[in-house]
């Protein structure tokens, strides 16, 4: 394609806070940087330099940075940022304290709420005293089983203003798949709701509570908040307290906040778990606090009167994320429940009454968008929408002509791609840069995001491994991982001092990035190596097909691509609709692309975050025991790929 979908005006390149962060380097370091490409450039080979710049930028708090602003920053694991700062990441989100809007909360028809800057403070520092109270302090954990929810955000807030680490699971996780996380990280304090709304009905989770309660000893206290109902019964759970009560002996006061390190933990995320136990994935403050500033105020221009969005349960990394935009006075819009109840345009109802200025969703959901035949442009007033957020899968090019053709024709589309291993992204959006079809727009700030070749090389125009090459201060640890192997296995063992993430992925001439999947998901037909998105995109294009999941089954001393499709209802794959597939690939991609077999099943297993589970699906097919069903959403859907006729001939 020879012409962007969307290119920034002069003005809107002249009032980004990119652009207004890269005036600041300049005067601050007495620099030549003439766009927002040098700009990154500067931050990955100044690194000390800009996050100095954006903490002074950003405005953010803290008792003292400290003098030094690292140690050992060449070492990839090992760099210590900022090690003499004492800060509260928890303060930093609660600077604003006026009555202006904070939270705006749907859960599905079922609850509207507001809640201001004030209210908000007043509730935390309730909710921090009752913490305290029970003896939480640096350094303990506190757990929240909830949904996306003003409580969720409150007492996260709460556990970090004492420097406690938070750690948190959506109610619609069964028993084992909370139990697998909450169990390896021992919470002093639960924090649940009784239970959750979702496509309509009522989801009663005490139980599942009572359960969890009774498996875990390291809780000394449940606060159960009333949701699914006014007065839940919670006789049946140990220890537990409804949250009025919690809290009904506290007046609000001035929150005191415990200035903790640069790298105290602050958040527990979970790896997806479906090939085993999840791992604990520990992020410190300091770097959720430097990543998030750059991400949302430089990359998204984030500031008071933001209005910002991210359909997420407490379950995916993007909640985190969501919740950091109160740092700058945003506005924070919740929704939970399903996108598609009572219809596929609630999101976009709730878009438009509350005048949102960034919609964050998946890639899955804009996909999904399109096969409703929603058109959001023609039904709904996005006048107020700035950007468009897309993660936690590849948005394929007729993704972007979606958004374009049925959204907005005049909106900053950021496809996004990262991990909850960083709580955050590699690469993603820039709003003085033009968008081209199917592409991420480049590295983020601070990120020395590359592509090797197999043998450590970078390359442009060829598909390799995502790498980072140099130290950012969002790397993490893992929990218990006392000598640092369980790290260096999962990022650091393939290229030594380079993060490999695990995405296989494309530069382009535009210096943006195509991913084509994960590298573990990839395929090897004949030695050469497919990525899985390259095949859904051709597939998820014919009007027959809803969805597709694709594996290498090992077949006659090689991998062959089998291919396994959703059709829409009351269809049914034959001869004919299977060749049609089989052209749609052939043509576009390369006959090594071509899936040898291709089978219909009603449903495909996917993650709590949406990810479909490729690999899951592999281990099925070759008769693998499956370790960890309950990180599943749907475990049941990988009875439809057990033990196929169609894939033994």
């Amino acid at each position: 394609m020879n012409e962007p979908l969307w290119t920034p005006t002069p003005e809107q390149i002249e009032t980004a806070k990119i652009t207004e962060l890269r005036r600041a380097v300049i005067a601050q370091w007495q620099v030549d940087l003439p766009d927002s490409t040098a700009l990154w450039r500067f931050s990955v080979d100044q690194r000390e330099k800009f996050w100095r710049t954006v903490i002074e930028f950003c405005g953010l708090t803290a008792d003292t940075w400290g003098d030094r602003d690292s140690v050992d920053a060449d070492q990839l694991p090992g760099a210590k940022w900022f090690p003499d700062a004492r800060f509260n990441f928890a303060e930093n989100l609660l600077k604003r304290r006026d009555d202006g809007e904070a939270l705006v909360f749907w859960g599905e028809d079922k609850v509207r709420r507001r809640m201001t800057f004030a209210e908000l403070y007043d509730a935390v520092s309730q909710f921090a005293q009752a913490l305290r109270a029970e003896g939480v302090k640096p350094g303990d954990r506190v757990a929240g089983y909830l949904p996306n929810m003003p409580e969720a955000i409150i007492s996260m807030l709460a556990a970090a203003s004492l420097g406690a680490t938070w750690s948190s699971c959506s109610p619609d996780f069964g028993l084992q798949g909370v139990l697998d996380r909450f169990g390896q990280i021992e919470p002093k304090v639960l924090i649940a709701s009784d239970g959750y709304f979702y496509n309509g009905n009522t989801h009663d989770v005490r139980k599942k509570i009572a359960d969890l309660v009774g498996r875990v000893p390291s809780i000394q206290r449940v606060v159960v908040v009333p949701y699914a109902s006014t007065e839940p019964n919670i006789s049946s759970i140990r220890d537990a307290v409804e949250l009025s009560d919690f809290v009904g002996n506290f007046t609000p006061v001035d929150i005191h906040f415990e200035q903790m390190p640069f790298d105290h933990p602050l958040y527990i995320l979970y790896s997806s778990g479906t090939t085993g136990q999840p791992k604990c994935i520990v992020h410190e403050a300091g770097g959720m606090l430097l990543k998030h500033a750059v991400e949302q105020v430089a990359q998204f221009s984030i500031g008071p009167g933001s209005k910002v969005f991210w359909f997420t349960t407490l379950g995916w990394m993007m909640w985190n994320w969501l919740a950091s935009n109160l740092a700058w006075g945003a506005t924070l819009l919740l929704y939970d429940g399903s996108p598609f109840y009572p219809d596929g345009n609630v999101l976009w109802d709730f878009a438009a009454q509350e005048n949102m200025t960034l919609f964050g969703t998946s890639a899955k959901y804009i996909d999904a968008c399109n096969k409703a035949g929603l058109k959001p442009i023609d039904t709904h007033d996005l006048s107020a929408l700035r950007s468009i957020g897309s993660t936690g899968s590849t948005l394929v090019p007729e993704g972007f002509d979606y958004v374009y053709t049925s959204i907005k024709t005049d909106v900053h589309l950021a496809s996004m791609s990262g991990g909850t291993d960083i709580g955050g992204c590699f690469c993603g959006g820039d709003e003085t840069l033009p968008v081209w079809r199917g592409e991420i727009q480049g590295a983020i700030l601070g990120m020395a995001t590359d592509v090797f070749d197999d043998n450590g090389n970078p390359v442009i125009g060829v598909k390799g491994e995502l790498v980072c090459t140099k130290a950012f201060p969002a790397v993490p640890s893992f929990l218990h991982d006392v000598d640092g192997a369980r790290i260096h296995d999962a990022y650091f063992a393939r290229f030594p001092n380079v993060w490999t993430h695990g995405d296989f992925m494309e530069r382009t001439e535009h210096n943006g990035f195509i991913i084509y999947g994960r590298s573990d998901a990839t395929l090897n037909p004949g030695g050469v190596r497919i990525g899985t998105a390259e095949i859904y995109r051709q597939v998820e294009k014919l009007e027959e097909v809803l969805e597709g999941i694709v594996i290498g089954q090992e077949w006659d001393n090689d991998v062959r691509v089998v291919l396994f499709v959703v059709l829409r209802d009351g269809l049914s794959l034959n001869d004919s609709l299977a060749n049609k597939i089989k052209n749609q690939v052939r043509t576009n991609c390369t006959p090594r692309h071509v899936p040898a077999r291709v089978v219909q099943v009603p449903d495909i297993p996917r993650t709590k975050s949406g990810k479909i589970t490729e690999l899951a699906v592999r281990d099925v097919v070759h008769g693998r025991d499956i370790k960890n069903a309950e990180a599943l959403a749907n475990p049941e859907a990988l009875a439809n790929f057990k033990d196929r006729p169609e894939l033994y001939n």
